[in-house]
């Protein structure tokens, strides 16, 4: 989600909602398993993505990437970004090369509910430095889950999350992307809050309190080296400015009394963290 600053309130969910919600999250989980087993040399990034519209639209789900309003309508189902590529990348006849490290973006709406999350992978042997990339993105998105229980438990506010979120990215060496942001969803893929990866002044005044009843997409993007992006003329690709990799991960979280309930978990990792 782009940043735009402005500061909408949350909307709250029921248990029942929230339990639709991991519906349509078992299905991008799902979508994402696939997509992670087809990341292999010499496949083709449209075929990755024509594989998960298959996916959804046979479970009865629609895949709410394709046709998502901009200058172009967003042509895919899947955003498929490589390497310096941080978020959009478009589905494309290139096919992928070993030590490509993939990012890959997706949602869905079942029965009238919606469901994001994106991982990273690499494409057979990956270079140290760009799974170490990878890792601490994970590490990154794991320790948000864990800080917004914590969080959740005390009533405090998001930027105590963010805040921790981007110091683990930088004690790593790394640059949080301070372009695009995290959301909240619900029936619509985009809903207040913006929920951003990093702490400042502008954040600080959109600051909003954790609390039962929030469902929010949580996407950490970690750049190699500078933070600085830009989009490519196709409208949508984001690239970091100096060419280096970028590593970009995601689930959407649901906020409980119980604790955080990952709705997008894969069923086998089926969760709600709690302390």
């Amino acid at each position: 989600m782009l940043r735009s600053g402005r500061p909408d309130g949350p909307q709250l969910k029921t248990a029942e909602e929230m339990a639709g919600m991991r519906k349509a999250g078992h299905l991008v989980a799902g979508a994402l398993r696939l997509s992670h087993s087809m990341a292999t040399v010499g496949t083709k990034l449209e075929d990755i993505d024509r594989a998960v519209e298959t996916f959804f639209r046979d479970h009865g789900a629609e895949p709410l990437f394709k046709g998502y309003p901009g200058k172009v309508p967003y042509p895919g189902s899947t955003c498929l970004s490589l390497n310096d590529q941080v978020v959009h990348g478009l589905p494309s006849t290139r096919q992928l090369i070993e030590g490509d490290l993939l990012k890959v973006d997706t949602a869905c709406r079942l029965d009238g509910w919606c469901a994001d999350a994106a991982i990273t992978v690499g494409v057979g042997a990956i270079s140290s430095a760009k799974e170490r990339l990878r890792l601490v993105a994970c590490e990154v998105l794991e320790l948000a889950i864990l800080e917004i229980a914590i969080q959740l438990k005390k009533r405090g506010n998001w930027s105590e999350v963010a805040g921790k979120m981007q110091l683990r990215a930088e004690s790593a060496g790394y640059r949080m992307v301070t372009q695009y942001v995290g959301h909240g969803i619900g029936r619509a893929m985009h809903e207040p809050p913006q929920v951003p990866n990093y702490v400042d002044r502008q954040t600080k005044r959109s600051d909003f309190r954790l609390e039962p009843g929030l469902v929010l997409a949580v996407e950490p993007m970690l750049n190699m080296g500078d933070s600085s992006t830009k989009v490519l003329r196709d409208h949508w690709t984001v690239v970091t400015r100096d060419g280096l990799s970028s590593a970009h991960v995601e689930h959407t979280l649901g906020l409980t009394d119980q604790g955080v309930w990952v709705l997008t978990a894969d069923q086998k990792d089926e969760r709600i963290v709690s302390v």
